[in-house]
Parts: structure tokens; sequence; C-alpha cells
């Protein structure tokens, strides 16, 4: 019986295509829309950082001050100028992806190596298609482990917009939970979110794959190489030795 008051199947059948449905669809458009506009400042401030040095510490403590505000605190702020409107969720929560997303684009741009820039230099590459042909590539994996944890993080921070009417599945858990002393929509929201944020992380996983092809053999291919001086090493290099080296004919 205790069960069966906690989590009622009957509410959510019946309340599946809505308020379940348009809040979880509402958390999902919050959530993608912060994420995207969050990478897309990121990349140009990350590839300013890796270019120019200088600009990465100011930068980075930037990022962070923003991070360190309450995310609830900035919505109340921007509610007076943006009124109930997804705006207001979206600003705060793309500046909060900053902070993982910009350290991210420069620590993968600087990792490239600089014969490979040297490489495309010498086929004529100018800055800019070196950038987009060259280094962001070799830089996505960095970059989508920092997108990843910025979107969970976002996927979580979500939920807060709720408390102020902003919609998705927070706002569920407050007015149809909370409010009424009823645990069914609490479990309900959180579920659902803990499984967005799931769905969402596999599917980075996947696009990184999908964006970075060239790593999929490199497994087997290296453990073939690193095995092969074992092979020959001991008994099976005295072995093989005169075949792989011969002496010449007449020496001595």
């Amino acid at each position: 019986m205790a069960d069966e008051q906690f989590l009622r199947w009957e509410w959510i059948a019946r309340n599946l295509g809505d308020p379940i449905g348009v809040r979880l669809l509402q958390h999902l458009q919050l959530s993608f829309l912060s994420i995207l506009l969050g990478l897309l400042i990121a990349l140009p401030a990350g590839v300013a950082a890796a270019r120019w040095r200088r600009l990465y510490p100011p930068l980075l403590t930037g990022v962070n001050v923003l991070y360190a505000i309450p995310s609830i605190a900035l919505f109340i702020l921007l509610l007076p100028y943006t009124g109930l409107s997804p705006a207001t969720a979206i600003i705060p929560l793309a500046l909060y992806t900053l902070a993982i997303l910009v350290p991210n684009v420069a620590d993968g741009l600087n990792q490239v190596p600089s014969h490979v820039r040297q490489a495309a230099v010498a086929m004529g590459f100018g800055p800019l298609r070196r950038l987009l042909r060259v280094e962001l590539p070799i830089a996505v994996p960095v970059v989508i482990a920092g997108l990843r944890v910025a979107a969970v993080a976002t996927i979580s921070m979500v939920s807060v917009a709720g408390l102020v009417g902003l919609g998705g599945l927070g706002q569920l858990v407050l007015s149809a939970g909370f409010q009424r002393q009823f645990p069914t929509p609490v479990v309900v929201g959180i579920a659902l979110s803990v499984a967005l944020a799931l769905l969402v992380d596999g599917a980075l996983v996947l696009l990184q794959r999908a964006l970075t092809p060239w790593k999929r053999g490199r497994g087997p291919a290296r453990a073939s190489r690193t095995s092969r001086p074992f092979r020959r090493s001991g008994r099976g290099l005295s072995k093989r030795a005169p075949a792989e080296a011969p002496e010449p004919e007449g020496a001595g």
C-alpha cells in the first residue's frame, strides 16, 4: 500500500502527455539551446585563449566567477528584463557552460602537435583553414569530453529553472509534487532528468566516434607495434638475426 501511494502508475498514465510530456520537452529544449549557445561562445573564446596565451588566465577567471554565481540568483536578476521566457533560463545556463567548455577548447587546441601545424602550413593551409581542417578535428576528443560534462550539468541545472516558473521537469517536481505533497511527480521528474542526462551523454559519445573515425583501429595496431620488440627478444632474436641482418659475403 505504501508503494502504491509513493508511486501511482495510474497518475503517470493519465498525465503522460500533459504535464509529463510537456515538461520533458521543455527541459530538453532549454538544455539543448543553453548548451548550443554556450558552445557557440566557447569556441571562439577558446581559440583566442589558445592563440594568445595571455588571454587564458583572465578569461578562465572570468568564466569561473560566473560559474560561482547561484543559478537562481541569475534567473531572478533577469526576470525584470526577459520575463518568464526561455531566455531567462538559457542565458545563465549558457554562461555556466563556459567554465567547462572554454578551458577544454583551449587545451584541446594546445595539444595539437607542432609538427602537424607545420605540415599544414607547408601544404598551403591558411590560419582559418588550418583551424577548421586540422586543429579542431584533432581537438574533438577533448572538446567533447568537456561538452559531456557541460551537458550533464546543464540538464541538472535546468530543474532549478522550475523554481521560478520557467518550465522543465523542475516545475513538474515543484508544482505537481512538493506543493501538493505528492511524491509521484517528484520521482518521475528525477527519473526523467537522469534518463535524459544519460541519453545525451551517450549521444555525445557516438558523435565523438563519428567525428574521429581514425581512432577506431588504433588499439590493435598499437598493440602489434609494441609487441614486435618482445617477439624479437631473447632466443627469437638470435634465430632471426641472420635473416634480418645478413653478413656481407667475403667479410673478414
